[in-house]
């Protein structure tokens, strides 16, 4: 964590208690200007990474960091996968990293045991048998492991979102550039699959051109945040200390590939609003009445509850992202696109529409039947068996090792990573600035204008096995 991060988290503790004073406000300014800053750096583009094929890897060594929420099923899932050979697992504490190393049982893997420390993962990415790091850790750990994993001559594969700061997010770019090590942001929802077939039937021009698209992540995780089990030191509670969409890139990354984003259109500019916390501080009272554990969590200055962010592109697009973890209402990705020929929306119900009616069910089956992509016929119906949010976790990670193993590029690449991340520092700031707009930077450099649209096509690869 930065030490700007550090600073803005501290002024909006002592904003809640009442105690802001001169040099607060001092500082308050300050850290507004360093996002300003931040947002219009620019850097020459050292080597393109969009379109990147490293050269292949037949047997793809993986060690794993994290092994709480996501990393256990990861693990499981990477094990079905020809090809991967799970190398190490690391984890603060030893009891997780045996847990799933049991479970590995029966397998081929056989993987070393890293934990104890803070800094333990060190010892496994210096390694030098290695070839992917597999990070699921809380999030301040994402930037500095990625980079560190790079260094030493790695791919990296790690969590949402990738990086917290307008600056970690250059420093990912920076530094795959200069390394040319893939560093894929582990965005499972792309490969979800009503989302791969409105990319594919985007990529044949059945939406005509897209005009606007929405996303978002809205799931209700009030008790889950204040579970004392769920996340160690409670971390994921104290990133709700943050205003703004804190958790973009559900919603963000299936739009923007729809979209081309960073490849051949950009993001331009933000505007963010937030409401008040009904929720957060509430909870954390009614529970410090029955276990004084939660008397540190009253008293703090929690995010509002439900923030919408409106995105226009370069190319005169619009999106608009929401975010909402806290409020009483059912899941919802939205996943809309609206074109000048057609439109499509996910939830509550999947459908297509051309017009004023939504397509019937055997409209909608043959448009199935046209437009499902190639990873879904290959993967699709074991991606379902073996699981991972309903498969998509699972066809996620097969990609992820097929273009690996065939040198092919990433669907999802550095610019990704740091260009859908950024979205929630700068919501962050414009939440704080009355909901004015702030420039999103350029993390290709102009590169977006001459990158190629995402690959659905599988060619060069597909050849990866299951092992069921």
């Amino acid at each position: 964590m930065s030490n700007n991060r550090r600073d803005f988290l501290k002024l909006s503790g002592l904003a809640g208690l009442g105690l802001v004073a001169s040099t607060v406000s001092v500082k308050a300014e300050q850290a507004k200007n360093d996002i300003l800053r931040q947002s219009k750096r620019t850097s020459s583009q050292i080597f393109n990474m969009s379109g990147y094929a490293a050269p292949k890897i037949d047997k793809v060594r993986v060690g794993f960091i994290g092994l709480g929420m996501r990393g256990p099923g990861a693990v499981n899932r990477m094990s079905k996968i020809e090809g991967v050979e799970i190398k190490a697992l690391c984890d603060l504490r030893a009891e997780k990293v045996a847990q799933v190393k049991e479970k590995l049982k029966g397998t081929k893997h056989d993987p070393d045991e890293y934990s104890g420390s803070a800094y333990a993962w060190k010892k496994m990415v210096d390694r030098d048998d290695i070839d992917l790091i597999y990070i699921a850790t809380p999030w301040d750990w994402h930037v500095p492991m990625a980079v560190y994993a790079m260094e030493a001559g790695k791919h990296v594969g790690v969590e949402v979102p990738a990086a917290k700061t307008i600056d970690e997010c250059w420093e990912l770019v920076e530094t795959s550039e200069r390394t040319r090590k893939h560093c894929m942001m582990l965005e499972n929802c792309c490969y979800d699959f009503f989302e791969l077939l409105t990319l594919n039937m985007a990529r044949d021009g059945f939406f005509g051109d897209i005009i606007h698209t929405e996303g978002a992540y809205i799931h209700d995780l009030l008790d889950l945040n204040f579970n004392k089990d769920a996340y160690q030191d409670m971390w994921r509670l104290k990133e709700n200390y943050r205003d703004g969409n804190l958790y973009a890139t559900h919603g963000l990354g299936p739009v923007c590939q729809i979209m081309n984003i960073n490849r051949g259109d950009q993001l331009d500019y933000l505007n963010s609003m937030s409401s008040a916390d009904f929720h957060m501080a509430k909870k954390a009272e009614e529970l410090a009445k029955e276990d004084e554990f939660f008397a540190s969590y009253v008293n703090k200055r929690y995010g509002g509850n439900m923030n919408t962010t409106t995105i226009k592109t370069k190319k005169g697009k619009s999106m608009m992202i929401q975010h909402d973890v806290t409020s009483p209402r059912p899941y919802s990705r939205l996943h809309v696109i609206s074109g000048t020929d057609g439109y499509a929306q996910k939830y509550p119900k999947p459908g297509i529409a051309k017009g004023h009616r939504w397509h019937k069910e055997d409209e909608m089956k043959a448009l199935e039947d046209k437009y499902t992509p190639e990873i879904v016929k290959k993967v699709g119906d074991l991606a379902k068996q073996i699981g991972g949010h309903g498969g998509m976790d699972f066809m996620m990670e097969w990609r992820l090792v097929d273009c690996l193993r065939n040198g092919l590029p990433l669907d999802q690449d550095v610019y990704d990573a740091a260009l859908w991340s950024a979205v929630s520092p700068l919501t962050e700031w414009s939440v704080a600035n009355r909901s004015n707009s702030i420039d999103v930077p350029d993390f290709t450099n102009g590169a977006w204008k001459e990158n190629s649209p995402v690959d659905l096509s599988l060619q060069g690869g597909g050849n990866t096995k299951v092992i069921v």
